[in-house]
């Protein structure tokens, strides 16, 4: 037998032996975590990271965690918080950032504080609530301990082992622990690279102050407790996109407010194909009138809020009928309901109105508090098919940040403050004068 050979050209020789090169080194890169530490494997590329109930991607938090020099015994609280859902859940995702930079090995499980059902600018005057007046706690237990194990999660203060009895946190203000001179009094912590460091500085210095040990140990353990205020002052894109786009997936609304709020996205799709034949989806507009007797007076009031609203639902194209309205002014909302249908033609309703012929939905509703039930809107709101709220509530621009992960999730990019929108949700308001008009909440929301 003759075995014939025939000589590959140079040219293909080359590309065999480069796309073996190549097939070796893609061996060894580090695969993608494509595990919901939740809940186990999915595809992060396309998952809505917009949704209220989206799955927590776990493995930026534990990279960050990874990262962190760990100090035992060190225990912070986080409850010094007041207002509503948009203050107290950036209070309690910038302090445990902050606990996780200081190197806490501790967490007392954060409280809420209540403000006046009676004076609603009164936002401090309540007892505490547990973490479950908002939050699913399970939810937050399992997800922050999967990613970062190294902190424990203490049911309260008296649970921390040797504590003092009684209890007292030492109040520390992480913007005084760097050199800030020239800073407005209200900018972002321009420090937080070496908050670290300094806070490290810090219990050094406060232990030979008063006679403390050092270092702290679970024998002799260090409790702290950030000021009121500190929830605007973390910049939320330092740890990367991946981090800001899902580090704000540990606080999930409560089940039964969940469910509740689900079943007012329902109820508001049917409402919303009675007026638009063309859309068996049941499309709708959500807007936030912000006009409460606590809105400030400098915010755009309801004649500004109301006419940017119904001109923007005009302008945008999208034509359609039905509106969702959020708001705890029932007048104002009666009137609102006339503009829309008097000058636009629109049927603008709201959640209580949704649940008039479902007795014991409403009954549920009625039975939360007005920041709870303002968790119901929250979750419509994510859910509406375009978005229109004010700056600066807190509010309306976590609504605009959550919904503004729908389109890269995973890797989205910060809002552009002031502008067109991203296509999904447009925000009236002030925005010539940065802190006047308070545009730093923007850079310091966690989504």
């Amino acid at each position: 037998m003759v075995l014939f050979s025939m000589a590959r050209p140079r040219g293909v020789l080359a590309l065999m032996a480069m796309t073996s090169l190549v097939t070796v080194w893609l061996c060894r890169l580090p695969q993608l975590n494509t595990t919901d530490i939740a809940r186990g494997p999915i595809v992060q590329r396309h998952l809505d990271l917009s949704l209220p109930d989206a799955p927590f991607i776990g493995w930026p938090l534990q990279r960050v965690c990874s990262e962190t020099v760990w100090t035992p015994g060190l225990v912070f609280v986080c409850d010094n918080n007041s207002g509503g859902i948009g203050n107290i859940r950036n209070y309690i995702l910038t302090c445990l950032r902050y606990a996780i930079d200081a190197g806490a090995t501790g967490l007392v499980m954060p409280r809420i504080r209540v403000r006046s059902e009676k004076h609603l600018s009164d936002i401090t005057a309540e007892n505490y609530q547990l973490f479950t007046y908002f939050f699913d706690e399970p939810h937050f237990r399992l997800s922050l301990q999967s990613s970062c194990p190294q902190i424990t999660i203490y049911d309260t203060t008296d649970d921390v082992p040797d504590g003092p009895v009684p209890f007292k946190a030492q109040e520390v203000t992480p913007k005084h622990l760097g050199r800030r001179g020239g800073c407005d009094t209200r900018d972002h912590n321009k420090h937080t690279g070496l908050f670290a460091s300094a806070f490290a500085n810090h219990l050094r210095s406060t232990a030979a102050q008063f006679n403390l040990p050092h270092p702290p140990s679970p024998e002799h353990p260090r409790i702290f407790r950030l000021t009121w205020g500190v929830q605007f002052e973390w910049p939320v894109f330092r740890d990367g996109p991946e981090f800001a786009s899902t580090f704000g997936g540990l606080l999930r609304f409560r089940p039964d407010i969940l469910a509740l709020g689900n079943k007012v996205v329902a109820h508001m799709r049917r409402h919303a194909r009675q007026f638009d034949a063309d859309s068996a989806s049941g499309r709708f507009v959500g807007y936030h009138l912000r006009t409460e007797n606590d809105a400030l007076d400098f915010w755009p009031n309801y004649a500004n809020q109301s006419k940017a609203y119904l001109t923007r639902s005009q302008q945008m194209g999208y034509d359609m009928k039905a509106g969702y309205l959020a708001t705890g002014n029932e007048t104002e909302a009666h009137k609102f309901f006339k503009d829309a249908t008097v000058l636009h033609g629109m049927r603008v309703t709201t959640k209580h109105l949704l649940l008039e012929n479902h007795k014991d939905d409403l009954a549920a509703l009625e039975k939360l508090m007005w920041d709870q039930q303002a968790l119901v809107d929250f979750i419509v709101l994510l859910h509406s098919d375009f978005f229109l709220g004010v700056s600066p509530s807190s509010f309306s621009i976590n609504v605009a940040l959550k919904r503004h992960l729908q389109a890269e999730g995973l890797h989205s990019r910060p809002w552009r403050i002031g502008g067109e929108g991203d296509g999904r949700s447009w925000l009236m308001g002030n925005y010539q004068h940065f802190w006047e008009h308070w545009l730093f909440m923007y850079e310091a929301m966690w989504p």
